[in-house]
């Protein structure tokens, strides 16, 4: 009988398993990443809107529905948070963008070149020449023709079928 793992051994096994503590990486670099991005679209980018949309704040626009009145705070709607939630959106959008962008012209500058594609090989080059010179209607001396096919079938024979594996 296979003794039962407890609880704590079996969230210990479930915690050390690689795809979680990858997981755990992420996430605390997600939310530096989120710092970095937060900051500079509220204390760089935003800055700069306001001063283009002349000042303009959008977190103070909202519809009052009740206004307030003794003891009574007002009752409205604050579309501007909504209106400044959609801007920060699409500029932490932008900003990581381009931030993408920028790691994967990196990347391709780093290993600019793509792996060689492998040589053709000596059969196949030798099967294409006499196809080539046969659909030019040249025709092979009797001893060329026979060492260019025996060499052909040679690699072949020597070249474990495929289908059989």
């Amino acid at each position: 009988m296979e003794k039962k793992k407890g609880w704590i051994a079996e969230f210990k096994e479930f915690i050390s398993r690689g795809s979680v503590v990858d997981l755990a990486v992420g996430v605390i670099i997600g939310s530096a990443f989120t710092a970095i991005v937060n900051s500079l679209v509220n204390d760089v980018v935003m800055p700069v809107i306001g001063v283009l949309f002349g000042g303009i704040d959008f977190t103070g626009l909202k519809l009052v529905i009740t206004p307030a009145s003794e003891g009574v705070e007002e009752a409205a709607i604050y579309y501007g948070n909504f209106i400044q939630s959609v801007v920060n959106f699409l500029l932490i959008s932008l900003v990581v963008f381009w931030a993408i962008k920028a790691i994967n012209r990196f990347r391709r500058k780093k290993n600019p070149q793509e792996p060689a594609a492998a040589a053709t090989p000596e059969d196949v080059v030798l099967l294409r020449e006499i196809r080539d010179l046969l659909q030019k209607g040249t025709q092979l001396p009797a001893t060329e023709a026979a060492v260019a096919m025996d060499e052909a079938e040679a690699d072949t024979e020597q070249k474990p079928d495929s289908a059989s594996e």
